[in-house]
């Protein structure tokens, strides 16, 4: 099959109402049918059989002012944090929205913290996956909007986002978790969740890179083709809160000739790019340098670590889709 046979993600302008958007806030396709009975706890880690009585617990009793705003789930990686979140998601009563942290302040920065503010009113519980710290601005966001949603009574359950690559150096603490979060952070229930990566995957995994033959014969007839270039563009013209949108119906994503990325605001879409895949379950290959390259070592060692490690780890689990 010939690249110029199939979409390009660069020709797709997406756009949906609010309802829509908001409708695609549930647990991604891996957790669909999580449960607190198919959560297996690791017996040589009691904290795990504790942590799915306290999400039980805490899903099943109603709000009252002795009751605890919210739950954060502080553990390493691949200890089944985020299955617990969906599990107590799916077993909460009451209309809920589940997304990733930075699903969330897309979506408020697509509508505007007003609207978003009305619209998150509506709704009984929202769990926050993948709870980011490193960015103040979209910190101070959440930590207001959270502050005046459970003055509406509106509760929260959160985990934190750390990658593989930095256990043992970057998970943030319970404790930053409550300070940072002003005003209301002191009120969450902090549940621990100690154990090993129930996955064991390799945390330094290797992408490689493909031949334009061998893209054109991974191609089907649902899959997308670009230029790494001519996409990183487009995704500057598109809000964030909409990439979900731009994937709907791909099955596969080539991208050709991909490089070592320069600008970090082109670096931070393309991980809220391989954030939405990653969640879909969407492969992803490419001809050029190995995506797992290019993000150069200042953008690395910066600010936005985790986001990086997390977009390498998730591209390194795609290519093996």
């Amino acid at each position: 099959m010939a690249t110029q046979d199939v979409s390009r993600l660069s020709d797709v302008v997406p756009s949906a109402p609010t309802k829509a958007l908001l409708q695609e806030l549930v647990p991604p396709r891996e957790f669909a049918g999580a449960s607190f009975e198919n959560y297996v706890p690791n017996t040589n880690y009691p904290s795990q059989r504790e942590a799915v009585d306290k999400c039980l617990a805490f899903v099943s009793v109603k709000s009252s002012k002795r009751a605890p705003v919210g739950v954060y789930l502080d553990g390493g990686f691949g200890v089944g944090k985020t299955h617990l979140l969906a599990a107590a998601f799916h077993a909460f009563k009451g209309k809920k929205l589940f997304g990733s942290f930075l699903a969330y302040t897309s979506l408020i920065g697509a509508l505007g913290f007003a609207n978003a503010l009305k619209e998150f009113s509506g709704y009984n519980l929202i769990a926050i996956d993948e709870f980011e710290l490193d960015d103040p601005g979209n910190t101070m966001i959440m930590s207001r909007l959270l502050g005046e949603l459970s003055a509406k009574g509106v509760r929260f359950m959160a985990t934190s986002n750390t990658p593989p690559n930095a256990l043992g150096e970057g998970r943030f603490a319970a404790a930053d978790f409550q300070r940072e979060i002003i005003g209301i952070g002191s009120a969450f229930d902090v549940v621990r969740v100690d154990g090993e990566d129930y996955r064991h995957r390799p945390f330094d995994k290797s992408h490689k890179s493909f031949s334009l033959v061998e893209i054109e014969s991974w191609l089907d007839e649902h899959s997308s083709c670009d230029d790494f270039a001519t996409l990183l563009q487009h995704l500057a013209k598109v809000h964030p809160s909409l990439y979900g949108k731009m994937l709907q119906g791909v099955s596969k994503i080539a991208l050709i000739e991909a490089h070592v990325l320069q600008d970090q605001n082109d670096a931070l879409r393309f991980v809220s790019l391989v954030d939405r895949a990653y969640e879909l379950q969407i492969p992803v290959r490419s001809t050029g340098l190995p995506l797992t390259e290019i993000f150069p070592s200042q953008f690395l060692d910066g600010g936005y670590r985790k986001k990086y490690l997390r977009a390498i780890s998730r591209l390194g689990a795609l290519v093996d889709l």
